[in-house]
């Protein structure tokens, strides 16, 4: 536990790394930071800050730069903070994305342009799986004789569609029956709800060859919708940043973010209500990754959950990441 004087002090050497990216020596946090102290305090706190791991310095002649347990405590007394999120630059942020986005598709779509935006770094926004979520209704439209058309619509908005062409001509009154069934049987179910019964054939009329027909397309709609649509902008920001100039650095990282999974094995690793999570450098499991900092959090039904994240160097300004995060959470959890 760092004392109040020795958090400032790494504070203020932390704001001053993330500004410049360049070592920080004692002149230059007692010439720019009210501390308090004098310069040979700060000296004498930077050692005994160093002695603990908090901070390195990478020449002899050099100033200190933070290490991953430097920014943990930096990070854990943020989020203990209740001023974070407060009269920041994301309020706007949140009424604009709300006034302006008429679809989910479309506001998640923002809200990824948004964080790219406030962070200068790469943003993911991952929609929730079509598969947790529930069926409200299923609607078929005739067409022709020969065709028809499926719409679904999930609890949570999501809308799906899918054509069916048939063989022979269909009367439009066994179209309704087969509507009426299905929706008696698996309104409010999600997909392995619907699979499962429909394998098992619980149900006596599913046996029907038209009903079937139409099962079979509803959950290969379904199936093909299965995974959440991932939003990610902001890699041109990352390749601005002095520690991924060359573009080998930044490959290792995006080929392990290509896999969404490794965000939600990041977000099982901490609370599970909705608490933004903080992976800095070597925290992360995935050692490509040692060298990034992760900030996410989850929106929506525990079941069908969608993820926020912005990924940057551990060097990224972790304030103001984190009030973009959030907000960008409170958007997406009341749309």
């Amino acid at each position: 536990m760092l004392s109040d004087r020795r958090q400032r002090v790494l504070s203020a050497l932390i704001e001053e790394y993330i500004a410049h990216a360049l070592p920080v020596g004692s002149r230059t946090l007692v010439e720019r930071y009210r501390l308090g102290v004098s310069p040979a305090t700060v000296r004498n706190e930077l050692s005994v800050l160093e002695d603990a791991g908090y901070i390195v310095q990478p020449h002899a002649s050099a100033g200190r730069i933070p290490t991953d347990t430097g920014y943990r405590a930096f990070v854990d007394e943020l989020l203990d903070s209740k001023t974070v999120g407060k009269g920041s630059p994301t309020d706007e942020m949140i009424d604009e994305l709300r006034n302006s986005a008429t679809e989910l598709d479309m506001l998640l779509e923002q809200t990824s342009s948004a964080l790219s935006r406030l962070t200068d770094c790469l943003s993911i926004v991952l929609a929730p799986s079509i598969i947790s979520q529930h069926i409200r209704q299923l609607s078929l439209v005739s067409l022709t004789e020969y065709q028809v058309l499926i719409i679904l619509v999930t609890e949570d908005g999501h809308v799906l569609n899918r054509h069916i062409d048939f063989a022979e001509a269909v009367d439009c009154d066994d179209i309704a029956a087969a509507q009426n069934l299905l929706n008696r049987c698996f309104a409010g179910k999600a997909l392995d709800d619907i699979r499962r019964e429909a394998d098992r054939s619980l149900v006596d009329a599913l046996r029907d060859p038209l009903v079937r027909l139409i099962l079979d397309e509803v959950i290969l709609c379904l199936q093909e919708s299965r995974g959440g649509k991932t939003h990610r902008l902001g890699i041109a920001s990352l390749l601005r940043k002095p520690e991924f100039s060359h573009s080998q650095s930044l490959l290792p990282i995006m080929q392990v973010m290509e896999d969404d999974t490794v965000l939600l094995h990041i977000l099982s690793e901490g609370p599970q209500d909705k608490k933004t999570i903080v992976k800095i450098g070597s925290e992360n499991s995935s050692e490509d990754l040692s060298g990034v900092s992760v900030v996410a959090t989850q929106y929506g039904r525990d079941e069908a959950a969608g993820i926020v994240a912005v990924i940057g160097p551990t060097r990224m300004d972790y304030t103001k990441v984190i009030q973009a995060v959030r907000a960008a959470q409170q958007v997406l959890q009341d749309s």
